[in-house]
């Protein structure tokens, strides 16, 4: 999503970035659509009673073990 897309969603939903749900970085999505740490991503998936529903993701990076 591009800088005022996420400004727009964090204003609609009035949270900051750190309270968007998080995906790793090494996740074989985010490597598939080329996502980098601090991207948030939207997710679109088919719902049977909501007909299309979106989610949103901060990409970060793995803590080391």
């Amino acid at each position: 999503m591009g800088e005022e897309e996420v400004a727009d969603l964090l204003a609609t939903y009035h949270i900051s970035l750190e309270q968007l749900p998080k995906i790793y970085h090494d996740d074989p999505a985010i490597k598939a659509i080329g996502g980098n740490v601090g991207n948030v991503i939207r997710i679109t998936r088919d719902s049977r009673t909501a007909g299309r529903a979106e989610a949103y993701r901060l990409v970060m990076k793995r803590p080391k073990k």
